[in-house]
């Protein structure tokens, strides 16, 4: 049977809604934990009974702890807090998406972060993955090319006290070479190929998560690994849908 992470009825929307909107602000913390709580483990449940699509069946503890911890709805615009624990993305405005909780998890699992890894994230978006990241690193450096969302992203990160998260507007394809190289990059928008700027930035045994292909055809998840030797090796993981990397390029 196809699981789904969209909720089938509309009343369970709007009970959802006046909830939130009737708690006090700690009963709706203690709501909203509850929620997250039950949301990763029906991401791991689902990664579990799936298991072929990435040839695994488990995520990493520290991902499943650190996807239990980050407030995502701290991240997502107030008209939509109540939808913060459905497993989809949500808009943010400007175009954007607040990625889907499953693909953030898949994603930040396939990158193997140890603590004291540096990452790059390219389109920082509402600041959620990045949070996610910080949970796990030491340092996390984020680009947005959105001025509006770069500013808003900072606000949120530095609200909820990710201090490790530094962030900047510009333009992620060509990522941030004045703090290269990263033990690990991450981009969270879709291009049509891998940008050689931010292999060049990968460190040798560095790992690089991104969508490959255009908005209107077929995007895949690729694994990118760089050697010791500075090779490169690319795996095409799982069809994927991400709004498109924008910029000069």
């Amino acid at each position: 049977m196809t699981r789904t992470p969209f909720l089938n009825s509309a009343v369970s929307l709007v009970v959802m809604a006046l909830t939130c909107f009737s708690l006090s602000p700690v009963q709706a913390d203690d709501d909203f934990k509850q929620q997250r709580e039950a949301l990763v483990e029906e991401i791991a449940e689902d990664l579990r009974s799936s298991d072929a699509i990435l040839d695994q069946s488990e995520l990493d503890p520290k991902v499943l702890k650190a996807m239990k911890t980050v407030p995502r709805h701290e991240f997502v615009p107030e008209k939509h807090k109540h939808q913060s624990y459905r497993n989809r993305p949500l808009p943010i405005g400007y175009g954007q998406t607040i990625s889907q909780p499953a693909i953030v998890a898949l994603m930040t699992n396939l990158l193997e972060l140890e603590t004291a890894d540096k990452v790059l994230e390219i389109g920082t978006g509402s600041g959620y993955q990045a949070a996610v990241l910080a949970e796990l690193v030491e340092k996390v450096y984020s680009i947005e090319i959105v001025p509006e969302l770069a500013e808003r992203a900072a606000e949120d990160l530095k609200r909820t006290g990710y201090d490790n998260v530094i962030t900047r507007h510009g333009d992620g394809y060509y990522g941030w070479e004045e703090q290269a190289p990263f033990d690990a990059i991450i981009v969270t928008a879709a291009a049509d190929h891998i940008p050689p700027r931010l292999l060049k930035q990968l460190k040798p045994e560095g790992r690089m998560v991104i969508p490959v292909g255009s908005r209107f055809m077929v995007q895949h998840l690729v694994l990118v690994k760089k050697t010791e030797d500075s090779d490169i090796i690319t795996e095409q993981l799982l069809p994927v849908q991400f709004v498109p990397l924008t910029g000069e390029h």
